[in-house]
C-alpha cells in the first residue's frame, strides 16, 4: 500500500511536470484499492477533471495497467465498473504504481490532452522509483 508521504511525493512530481508543460490539471493518487489518498486541482483546471482523474486512477489501480490500455468494450471490465458504481474511466491519463511488482496504487491526471495527462502521471510514478511501464 502507498503511504501518505509517497502519495504526496507522486502528487508533487506530477504537478511539477504539468507546470513544466504549462498545463493545468487535476491529479488523484489512490491506494491499491483505488481509494483516494491525495488530490490536487490546479487553479485553471476544468472542474470535470476532478472526476476524470479519480476515475482513471481507480481503473489503473484495479487493473494494474495504464487506464488507456483497457478496451472500453471489454464485457468483464464493464461489469467490474458497474459493480464499482460506474466510476472507472477507460481513458489515457493514469498509471499504476508498481514497485518490484507490488501494487502501491495509481496516479491519475485529467485536464489536458490524453498524452499529456499520461506524461504527467508517469512523472509521479518515476518519482517513487516505480517499475517502468
Amino acid at each position: 500500500m502507498i503511504t501518505f508521504d509517497e502519495a504526496q511525493t507522486a502528487l508533487t512530481a506530477t504537478l511539477l511536470r504539468a507546470k513544466e508543460l504549462k498545463i493545468d490539471v487535476c491529479v488523484a493518487v489512490c491506494d491499491a484499492g483505488g481509494r483516494l489518498v491525495s488530490f490536487a486541482r490546479m487553479d485553471q483546471s476544468n472542474w470535470a477533471s476532478i472526476y476524470g482523474c479519480q476515475g482513471k486512477a481507480l481503473t489503473a489501480a484495479a487493473t494494474r495497467y495504464k487506464s488507456g490500455d483497457i478496451p472500453p468494450t471489454s464485457v468483464v471490465m464493464n461489469r467490474i465498473s458497474s459493480l464499482e458504481g460506474d466510476n472507472m474511466i477507460y481513458a489515457k491519463g493514469a498509471v499504476p504504481l508498481l514497485r518490484h511488482g507490488k501494487l502501491l496504487g495509481a496516479v491519475g491526471v485529467g485536464g489536458a490532452s490524453a498524452d499529456l495527462d499520461e506524461e504527467c502521471a508517469m512523472a509521479g510514478a518515476l518519482a517513487l522509483g516505480c517499475d517502468s511501464l
